[in-house]
């Protein structure tokens, strides 16, 4: 879903004639999300198991259905009877997807108004929008993350952010119905030279606000200076510098969520420590 596109604060009654938002690229690959969906099964796998009706949408899956494809079966591994509903703005990616259906796994045209089959007040415990506001200016972050989250049900999550092609390095921003709750940080280990290097996958209500003066910026510096001072503990591996690092830096940031996911190369930080000033 691209360029400034009109997106009205709050989901209409009734869906609108044109589904909300433009077109993405579309770039996708196999695996791509798999950091992003471990994280949502692990973190929010509570939610899904209590829920009355566990379905989930894959928001702007792009031109091939690996991602909705993937998120299902992560997702069964805590509810054996989820759903996963993809949702794409193109027809014809939907129309390419449709073979790709099975009993649990449906694919419909649509934007941020967020369509579900069945009852017209059917709302998902899980958005999942990776990829999906990179193209959008800053300023229409707020109106779509508020449009999303009016559309989850009680208790869900709203997951939206950016990785690379290959899934080495993510950040994403945990939202609830309330707005947002975290900030996420995962990288490839072997494959990262600094902690500063998940700079250029920021979601794009941060990634402007990597800056001296906001708390984005001091919060990646004081991570490469965590990871410099962790380097003699890289004789034993990444994975050993990369807690260290996290280690000092909980002394100084609100750090949350299960710790050990630290050692898969995530950290997780509340949000209000991270959100751009002004």
């Amino acid at each position: 879903m691209a360029r400034r596109p009109s997106v009205p604060a709050a989901a209409p009654a009734t869906a609108p004639s044109r589904p909300v938002g433009n077109a993405t690229r579309g770039t996708t690959n196999p695996n791509r999300l798999r950091r992003m969906d471990r994280w949502i099964a692990a973190e929010h796998g509570a939610v899904l198991r209590r829920a009355a009706d566990p379905v989930a949408v894959d928001l702007g899956y792009g031109a091939a259905p690996w991602t909705a494809v993937e998120l299902l079966g992560r997702l069964r591994t805590v509810r054996p009877d989820a759903r996963v509903v993809g949702i794409e703005i193109d027809p014809a990616r939907v129309a390419a997807a449709r073979t790709y259906e099975r009993p649990g796994l449906d694919f419909l045209h649509g934007g941020f108004e967020v369509p579900l089959p069945g009852q017209r007040t059917r709302a998902p415990v899980l958005i999942r929008a990776a990829n999906v506001l990179r193209q959008y200016d800053e300023a229409e972050v707020a109106a779509v993350w508020r449009r999303l989250c009016a559309r989850l049900a009680p208790g869900g999550l709203l997951v939206e952010g950016t990785c690379d092609e290959i899934g080495r390095r993510h950040v994403w921003v945990a939202l609830g119905p309330e707005g947002p709750r975290t900030v996420t940080f995962a990288a490839r280990l072997s494959a990262l030279q600094t902690p500063s290097d998940l700079a250029e996958r920021l979601p794009k209500a941060l990634i402007h606000r990597n800056v001296p003066g906001e708390p984005v910026h001091a919060f990646l510096r004081d991570f490469d200076r965590a990871w410099a001072t962790a380097a003699p503990l890289g004789a034993l591996g990444a994975r050993q510098r990369w807690r260290a690092a996290v280690a000092a830096l909980a002394t100084d940031w609100p750090l949350t969520g299960d710790p050990r996911r630290r050692r898969q190369g995530e950290v997780t930080v509340r949000w209000e420590a991270l959100a751009p000033r002004g």
